[in-house]
């Protein structure tokens, strides 16, 4: 994407840039995270993109613009979604029929056999949020060896770490339990990732070709996407990944370069929950890809009646904001200040995006047509570390850009 002055806009920099600065540096000084880049681009021209801090506290390897960051559930916007999105618009899925259709292990199950995929994405389903997997493998001992073990072979070809490789059949067990996962009956407002473990198989089957494979021709090849990817440490080996957790329960060490998420790891690291990694610049062009209705550098890459309907608020009348996969504002959020807010007031109904685990934040506003990256790595060295939240810091630097564009008289 090309890049704009903040100054040609009419923006002040250097106010914006004393706003932006201050922030992240409270940020880092009561360790919300050791560092991390904001990247915001309007119109389809990047206006700011900045790195603040190091990828740890001991102030060793400051953050780098090109640095790889685990997406965590931000994989789901940026993975998942625009291969289901892909397929629904070839006619290959559809919206709103059963999903045990495609997913056919569910036609057995009375409480998933109706359940469609828009309910599913719109986490209007029922279905339980979340199966920790990595309580099948490990005891008080150590791991199971039956499961997890430090070489690999023909039955454990799964790399989950470095000296870590899970049975092959370790998906199939993870697949049964989300099978025979209990749905609730109250179809209300109810986060789940658990269908998004099943999803990458549901790309295989549909399209011929392996999940990480078809996104690679699909959508980031035709986008010209080199920087999204699942286990850089693999796959990008010269890249510089930013470290996330130091681990005491699984990998016993800092996990860097392979995925946070257990449930991603124990799937192989390729997964539609977690595991995506991304730098800023890529993470750019496919959020304004999706800014511009599925269509970039005059590509149509995804069908535009399909992005439109996904940005959509699905089950407004059950007082569930989400669109399908996408995360949408809070309901009267223009009216709540900064610590209540979600996204940034300012921020448009039709807006979008999603928040990670990891510390990372997306948001796309079509109506404004600005896209707005926050990455972090708030979970180093622990996932105790809340403070990211506590300060609502993502939504206060996201509001700092839409008041200065608007000062400036932006349509």
């Amino acid at each position: 994407m090309p890049s704009v002055s903040l100054d040609a806009l009419g923006v002040d920099s250097l106010e914006l840039y004393r706003k932006v600065d201050s922030l992240m540096a409270a940020g880092i000084g009561e360790e919300a995270f050791p560092g991390g880049q904001v990247l915001v681009a309007y119109q389809g021209q990047v206006l700011f993109h900045q790195a603040y801090g190091f990828h740890t506290y001991d102030s060793l390897v400051p953050v780098a613009p090109t640095d790889l960051y685990d997406l965590a559930s931000v994989t789901k916007i940026t993975a998942a979604l625009p291969a289901l999105l892909k397929l629904v618009g070839e006619g290959k899925l559809d919206l709103d029929a059963p999903f045990s259709q495609y997913w056919t292990p569910w036609k057995w199950h009375r409480d998933k056999r109706d359940l469609t995929l828009r309910e599913i994405l719109a986490h209007q389903a029922g279905l339980v949020p979340y199966i920790v997997f990595l309580s099948e493998v490990r005891t008080a001992q150590g791991l199971k060896n039956r499961f997890v073990r430090d070489t690999p072979s023909r039955r454990f070809r799964l790399q989950a770490y470095e000296g870590l490789y899970v049975r092959n059949r370790f998906i199939r067990k993870m697949y049964r339990q989300v099978n025979r996962s209990r749905v609730s009956a109250d179809k209300t407002y109810r986060y789940s990732g658990l269908a998004f473990l099943v999803f990458p198989q549901v790309v295989e089957d549909l399209s011929g070709m392996p999940f990480d494979q078809y996104l690679r021709q699909e959508v980031y090849g035709p986008l010209g996407l080199q920087d999204l990817v699942f286990l850089p440490a693999l796959n990008r080996p010269g890249a510089r990944t930013v470290p996330t957790e130091v681990d005491t329960l699984y990998r016993h060490t800092l996990t860097r370069g392979w995925v946070h998420d257990e449930n991603a790891s124990l799937r192989g690291g390729i997964s539609g929950n977690a595991g995506l990694f991304g730098s800023a610049r890529d993470l750019a062009v496919l959020l304004q890809c999706y800014a511009q209705y599925g269509n970039f550098g005059g590509r149509q890459v995804l069908d535009s009646a399909v992005v439109r309907e996904s940005i959509r608020v699905q089950f407004p009348e059950n007082e569930n904001r989400r669109g399908l996969g996408f995360d949408k504002p809070l309901f009267g959020n223009d009216t709540l200040g900064l610590d209540a807010a979600y996204p940034a007031p300012l921020a448009s109904p039709e807006s979008f995006g999603h928040s990670g685990f990891t510390g990372t934040f997306v948001w796309v506003d079509p109506k404004y047509q600005l896209v707005y990256i926050f990455l972090s790595n708030r979970v180093y060295p622990s996932r105790e570390h809340r403070q990211l939240y506590e300060m609502n810091l993502r939504t206060r630097v996201q509001q700092v850009f839409y008041e200065a564009l608007r000062q400036a008289g932006w349509p």
